[in-house]
């Protein structure tokens, strides 16, 4: 029996980013009701149209405005009535300068929402955040496997040392290690006295097919498929020391998956659990791009780049507590390029 089982109220902060909708998704899909908060009215008008085409109305789907995650009590209207939290909302963007950009509403967000169900929602059952790799992995000097024990903690020194100087994606990778132990502290100091437990899910980079909102074209991406879109699509010709720099991913829905399952899985309680679908470089995706026939976007075929170099992958996981509590079955290279390229298509670009 799964813990949290449908037709239960899930609330789901920041639910029109770009892996928070394809959580809402899931969830109205196995038929559970909906929750999803919004920073203003019109990013939740999308919300509406998008999931009232395909069948669920008011009656599935709620969407409530918290314009400032970062307020307290932020999140207290938000958690009445809900049976359990899938904690989405946190800036990942390549343009914050200042790190308190991103440390604070992530931060303050997290802990936020766990004050309120505290407060305000008794009949909670499970909280879920979504973390990241960026809480786990630093950038390694030498190839590396990393698990759920390892934390980043040269990301939050080197923000600590350098401020606005940091990089950015140290600046990111910060505030993910930072809300991450802030949440753990929070439940740990309070799991005696709430009826709830906590799920934390860390994917690497996130890729596949998107459905939220995207106006203006492929520049306003979100950040990590923006990069999969300039690596394979577009940006002009590749180095060969680009093409094989190599990270991990995940596709979107198994990200989205991992969450719906966290909720469901008694083991998950009190686990921090990668979700991960492998390690990569660009020259591979490229490679597996040029083998879809018919090609969706006949005007940018893919580059030939480099193919047959040895590869080293610096940063990989271990996913072992994932198989063993999850048991995704995740999605290969293969499946997140055509959708992806397939829904670019469908959007005429």
């Amino acid at each position: 029996m799964p813990v949290v089982p449908p037709p239960a109220k899930i609330l789901v902060t920041g639910a029109n980013g770009y892996i928070a909708i394809w959580v809402v998704r899931l969830l109205l899909e196995q038929g559970y009701s909906v929750r999803g908060t919004v920073r203003t009215a019109d990013k939740g008008k999308y919300l509406t149209e998008y999931f009232g085409k395909r069948g669920f109305g008011p009656d599935k789907l709620e969407v409530v405005v918290v314009n400032d995650i970062a307020k307290e009590g932020a999140f207290d209207e938000a958690v009445k009535g809900v049976d359990a939290i899938e904690h989405t909302a946190s800036p990942f963007v390549a343009n914050i300068v200042d790190p308190q950009g991103y440390i604070k509403p992530a931060v303050q967000g997290t802990i936020g929402i766990m004050q309120s169900a505290v407060k305000h929602a008794p009949g909670v059952k499970r909280i879920v955040i979504t973390s990241s790799c960026g809480a786990v992995m630093a950038p390694p000097s030498k190839p590396s496997i990393f698990t759920e024990k390892d934390w980043n903690i040269d990301s939050v020194k080197e923000v600590e040392e350098k401020g606005v100087d940091a990089q950015p994606m140290s600046k990111y990778r910060a505030s993910k290690t930072l809300a991450e132990k802030a949440a753990w502290k929070f439940y740990e100091e309070n799991k005696a006295n709430v009826n709830w437990e906590l799920v934390v899910i860390n994917p690497p980079f996130v890729f596949g097919p998107p459905i939220h909102e995207i106006t203006g074209g492929p520049a306003n991406l979100n950040t990590s498929l923006k990069a999969w879109y300039d690596a394979i699509v577009s940006g002009g010709p590749k180095t060969q020391e680009f093409l094989y720099t190599s990270n991990s991913w995940v596709d979107v829905r198994d990200t989205a998956l991992g969450h719906i399952l966290a909720l469901q899985k008694q083991e998950a309680a009190g686990e921090r659990i990668i979700v991960c679908s492998g390690a990569y470089n660009w020259q591979e995706w490229l490679d597996v791009a040029s083998t879809i026939q018919p090609y969706p976007l006949p005007n940018h075929l893919p580059e030939k780049g480099f193919p047959g170099l040895e590869t080293t992958y610096m940063i990989q996981y271990d996913t072992a507590k994932e198989k063993r509590i999850l048991g995704i079955k995740l999605k290969t290279k293969e499946e997140t390029t055509r959708d992806t390229l397939e829904n670019l298509a469908a959007r005429g670009w």
